[in-house]
């Protein structure tokens, strides 16, 4: 239907015949002349019609927005004073000849160069949203990222194997999707959440290196950088430690990065462990980019009078820390207070603060509504290690040391973002040395920090029977610019050792076999060494494209309802669709009407 790509005609082309296709993405009459901006998927294309063709004149007068075309007509210059450098083609134009109509459009919800459309507009219509240029340019670069990633990979020997959609149900942390089974009535499949189990029996049945771009499906809250089914790099590899694993893997990603976006990442990454991250910016996720950090005051906050602070500093589950920020000092009132209100959805209940008006004077040079609660002594200890200087400014956390790392840690973000502390580029980083278990105060059990799969360190399998909170495991986490982008592990490779591990989780060997026999099977028969790591591809492409959310790089997503607001997904079914699956659905009961 067409000679050449819009994108395509340039000045090689002049007076050339050539045939076009594309949509009217622009259309302008100057004078009894039209013109159109002809857009395919390689560019934009200028074509006049001139009365002077009388056929291809009518039909141009007639084109609107979004029409499909097909013009074919001879490559001339653009006169002088005209073109447009901005475009490929900006010195040509197709003169002409014929002009046909494909199909019609009707009227736009919305213009295609329209910037504030809404997102429930947007999803609704997405056909024509992903016709737009900056989704165009989203989906083409997160192509992009794929392709790297695969040759990447496959110059390494990596072999990429795909695992099953439709798979048993695995407790591994959040809901499964379940697939009611026809022929085996009343069970059902699930929709993996990931494809940890399969690629560990694919070590064990000797692939050495397996990836897979593999789909994923969680039945969780969602939120903008989550999705119920999402696209994951999954990694394998056997006989290789963490130590080679990370290399690798610091490579694939500065590859990455040069390749789709011409930046060069760190040589190596800055290693972090759990403990240190937390301790200096309250999250294991740390945003590199921000130069603010956590000091822990606790102990000069001991035995003041302030309860807010004594209590913490005296517990054992306890943080009292301080944040300086350096020139807040000029923070209003106002601020100060929009900045409480924002931590209170993290936990806090209030936000205590000293403003630094002159450091030489001490506690005269200072300013707070709680200075009169703290000693001298304090006072003069607590300038000396955070180091604070005049025109500063220092936050506080006090609580349980849970409350205070996330409000201190979202303090952290907010800060640097506002006040632009934050550093221009990519600063990634990985941490590692992660607790093997947390705590469950209200099931009073513990559970995997990352997955039950993980290995212990070596000489930490010991604590799993004494003190498995004290436990760390051998996982490792990359972050870049304060999310986390890739995690995983070294994995279990001995039963025992794996059967240990679910009897901290109150798994005993039957419900264990129950649950996860296949792998406890497939461990038995010489289970190599073997470790991996996932990437999550829709939030390195969304933080490539720089998009708020990983819905502007996922052609169909859904809404934070898991809905589709295009196909009007979830649906219901046919009673006949029910009844093979012998499914019966329940009415939702009433509610009580006010008497």
């Amino acid at each position: 239907m067409r000679s050449h790509d819009c994108g395509a005609i340039d000045e090689s082309l002049v007076d050339r015949q050539v045939t076009v296709c594309g949509w009217a993405h622009r259309r302008r009459d100057h004078g009894g002349v039209v013109f159109i901006d002809l857009r395919d998927q390689a560019g934009l294309l200028q074509v006049v019609a001139d009365p002077d063709e009388e056929s291809a004149f009518q039909t141009a007068d007639r084109v609107r927005n979004e029409f499909v075309l097909q013009v074919s007509g001879r490559v001339r210059r653009r006169p002088a004073g005209t073109e447009n450098p901005a475009l490929n083609t900006g010195n040509v134009e197709v003169y002409a000849h014929d002009v046909t109509v494909l199909n019609r459009a009707d009227a736009l919800p919305f213009q295609l160069d329209e910037e504030d459309v809404g997102e429930a507009v947007r999803l609704k219509h997405r056909y024509l949203d992903l016709r737009r240029e900056s989704m165009q340019g989203n989906l083409k670069l997160r192509h992009r990222v794929v392709k790297q990633l695969r040759a990447f990979l496959e110059e390494r020997d990596f072999v990429e194997i795909e695992t099953p959609i439709l798979t048993r149900s695995t407790p591994e942390g959040a809901r499964d999707y379940l697939v009611p089974s026809r022929t085996h009535s009343g069970r059902f499949f699930a929709l993996p959440q990931s494809p940890q189990l399969f690629k560990q029996i694919l070590m064990v049945s000797g692939f050495e290196r397996y990836y897979q771009i593999a789909r994923c499906f969680r039945d969780e809250d969602l939120r903008a950088d989550r999705q119920p089914e999402f696209t994951q790099l999954d990694i394998e590899t056997a006989f290789l430690d963490e130590a080679r694993i990370m290399a690798i893997m610091e490579s694939m990603m500065r590859a990455l990065f040069d390749e789709v976006l011409g930046v060069d990442l760190p040589e190596p990454f800055p290693i972090l462990t759990y403990r240190e991250a937390i301790s200096r910016f309250g999250t294991d996720r740390p945003d590199l980019r921000i130069p603010l950090e956590l000091t822990d005051v606790a102990d000069l906050m001991s035995s003041v009078e302030f309860k807010v602070f004594s209590g913490p500093a005296n517990s054992p589950t306890g943080r009292v820390a301080a944040m300086r920020v350096p020139r807040g000092g000029g923070l209003t009132r106002q601020r100060i207070d929009g900045y409480t209100e924002y931590v209170k959805q993290f936990g806090a209940k209030g936000l205590a603060y000293i403003k630094v008006n002159d450091v030489d004077k001490g506690r005269e040079g200072l300013q707070s509504p709680i200075l009169k609660f703290l000693p001298d002594d304090a006072i003069e200890q607590l300038i000396t290690r955070t180091a604070v200087d005049t025109g500063d400014l220092i936050f506080f956390g006090a609580d349980e040391a849970g409350v205070v790392n996330d409000v201190l840690g979202a303090l952290r973000v907010a800060l640097g973002n506002d006040l632009n502390m934050a550093e221009p580029g990519w600063r990634p980083c990985w941490v590692v040395d992660f607790p093997m278990f947390e705590y469950d105060t209200q099931a009073k059990r513990w559970h995997s920090l990352h997955h039950p799969f993980t290995a212990p360190k070596t000489d930490h399998i010991d604590l799993l029977a004494t003190d498995p909170g004290a436990a760390l495991s051998r996982a490792y986490d990359m972050t870049l610019n304060g999310v986390e982008i890739g995690g995983g592990s070294i994995r279990i490779h001995h039963p025992e050792i794996q059967q240990k591990v679910f009897d901290v989780m109150g798994l005993d060997e039957k419900q264990a076999r129950e649950k996860f026999g296949f792998l406890m099977d497939a461990l038995k028969y010489g289970a190599p060494p073997h470790g991996g790591i996932a990437f999550g591809v829709d939030r390195i492409a969304a933080m490539m494209v720089g998009a708020e959310s990983i819905r502007d790089v996922i052609a169909f997503p859904k809404t934070q309802k898991a809905s589709c607001l295009m196909t009007e997904a979830p649906s219901d079914v046919s009673s006949d669709q029910l009844r093979e699956l012998n499914i019966r659905l329940r009415k939702k009961p009433e509610p009580d009407k006010a008497t």
